[in-house]
């Protein structure tokens, strides 16, 4: 049986409301959030960029110009601090050779190629990859995050050892390809991780994917 990714969309809408994610003013934010958001909660990574926003480094050059020692230390609320000051300092490097660092130019790439350049980059993953193509160049991709691996394992809806590519594959397959739509999806499917679909004790009941469930119950991931 396929799954109904849009029914649990439109479930999840219809619980939580418009989430308006991604929450950045510039798409370069995005950009930074995106590899601060690694590994940790999104809490941690708006302190940092609280920080950075603070230092005035919230705009390429200036964050580019920063010593890595002060960069290090205005993320290290996000934690694996040396390892994302290097990350966005690549990253920023990326975008003033490419684009003259000017975000707003990555609208107006291949998405196949920025994807290619973007996982050239030590440090970024397809996640951290997907979430910039989606929310900074408005690319109709669907991030495949650990909250939505676990969502899709639970209510059967991902096969055993599924990867990556293979969830977002199903996803293309599944839903529409609209930027709006898709970014919309990722941010019901993390608000619903976070809430009830918890790694050790998920809240099944008055969970709005209830009725979504296996018949046994939800399935080990």
């Amino acid at each position: 049986m396929k799954p109904d990714l849009r029914g649990y969309v439109r479930s999840l809408l219809d619980h939580f409301g418009p989430q308006g994610w991604w929450p950045a003013e510039t798409p370069f934010e995005v950009m930074v959030g995106a590899v601060l958001t690694q590994n940790t909660v999104w809490a941690n990574a708006e302190r940092a960029i609280a920080n950075l926003r603070a230092a005035g480094a919230l705009a390429p050059a200036a964050l580019s110009a920063l010593p890595e020692e002060r960069l290090r230390e205005l993320v290290r609320p996000a934690g694996y601090f040396r390892r994302k000051a290097r990350v966005l300092l690549d990253l920023t490097a990326w975008l003033m050779e490419r684009f003259a660092g000017d975000a707003e130019l990555l609208r107006g790439e291949s998405a196949e190629r920025l994807r290619d350049e973007l996982l050239r980059i030590r440090g970024v993953g397809p996640e951290t990859a997907d979430s910039i193509l989606l929310y900074a160049a408005g690319v109709p991709i669907f991030v495949v995050d650990a909250y939505t691996l676990r969502v899709l394992a639970r209510h059967g809806a991902r096969p055993a050892g599924a990867d990556y590519e293979s969830v977002q594959r199903l996803a293309r397959a599944e839903l529409p390809a609209d930027a709006d739509y898709l970014g919309e999806a990722h941010a019901l499917f993390v608000a619903v991780g976070k809430r009830f679909c918890l790694r050790r004790r998920p809240h099944c009941s008055g969970c709005p994917l209830n009725g979504y469930l296996p018949d046994g119950g939800p399935a080990e991931f």
